[in-house]
């Protein structure tokens, strides 16, 4: 009887595993992939901008790139300004999204 109840016990556990290996690859190919394929996207796009590119940031500023170093973009604004933020703060490449598709 204490027999049964062990195998009844480890075939549960095993059961068990694999909902919680299943669980794993369901979290994986849902959740972590997209996020990771958003940040190498996002990287790729922030590599590829240059001086004179119009840009949106993270915060909703328009502006065109009149500067670049290591990790930061010398934006001019529509009025005038400029500011300088970090090459993460970009939001969207406003050069690329304004032409029109071939």
């Amino acid at each position: 009887m204490i027999s049964t109840v062990i195998l009844q016990a480890g075939g549960s556990g095993t059961q068990t595993l694999i909902m919680f290996g299943l669980m794993a690859v369901v979290m994986y190919f849902f959740m972590i992939r997209p996020q990771m394929k958003k940040a190498k996207d996002h990287k790729k796009l922030v590599e590829e901008l240059k001086v004179g590119d119009k840009v949106v940031t993270t915060a909703g500023i328009h502006g065109k790139i009149v500067g670049a170093a290591e990790t930061t973009f010398l934006i001019e604004t529509e009025g005038g300004g400029k500011i300088r933020f970090d090459k993460s703060a970009i939001s969207l490449d406003a050069t690329k999204a304004a032409a029109p598709k071939a």
